[in-house]
């Protein structure tokens, strides 16, 4: 899943989670969202806690899941292409994880497991650890259509952001309302950048 962590760049695949993930960098290219800009505006939904989604049917949740845009991180490729996380559900309710990422025609995975913070509550925030990282990482999910089909995925210092869909392409209204509702959570969406995405997608 995608989600903030500390590695080296050669040894990275996209941050999904959930982070990400569980990723990159590019200027952003199509369709600037309609939101509002003003860092002022951000400032003070800053101070608001972030909503998460509460029920998360994670067998649902599971499958592949492709990055359409994130936040860049110094620590992920600066030019992967065609990042992706697919979850799968284990008989104990962790959820096993795998990012990928493509340089230069080249994949990059890294590999890890996911469960939820909390067993008790129904809010979807999860834990994330990668094989071979001495670091756990937060994965919220904080918008997931009734269909299981878009999900935006944030983390508690807003730091980190990734909207995901079931597809590796999305229309411009639908990706600008996932943009909206990380921007009414408070993420300074003018960092979101678009992921390379080619089609179809590699097997």
């Amino acid at each position: 899943m995608h989600t903030k962590r500390s590695t080296s760049v050669g040894k990275m695949s996209s941050a999904l989670v959930l982070v990400s993930s569980l990723a990159v960098m590019v200027m952003m290219s199509g369709v600037e969202a309609e939101v509002d800009h003003n860092p002022k505006s951000f400032l003070t939904l800053n101070n608001k806690e972030q909503q998460v989604v509460k029920g998360l049917d994670l067998k649902r949740y599971m499958g592949r899941w492709y990055e359409i845009a994130k936040f860049p991180s110094f620590y992920e490729p600066q030019s992967g292409e065609n990042t992706r996380a697919t979850y799968t559900l284990k008989p104990d309710g962790t959820v096993d994880v795998l990012n990928e990422t493509f340089l230069k025609g080249k994949r990059i995975f890294i590999k890890g497991f996911a469960y939820k913070a909390d067993p008790k509550s129904d809010e979807a925030k999860l834990k994330v650890k990668f094989n071979l990282l001495p670091v756990i990482g937060d994965y919220w999910v904080l918008y997931l259509d009734a269909d299981y089909q878009y999900a935006v995925v944030g983390e508690p210092s807003r730091t980190s952001l990734f909207i995901l869909t079931r597809t590796n392409k999305i229309d411009d209204l639908v990706y600008n309302q996932l943009v909206q509702k990380a921007a009414e959570q408070g993420y300074d969406v003018r960092k979101l950048r678009k992921t390379p995405q080619s089609n179809p997608p590699p097997s």
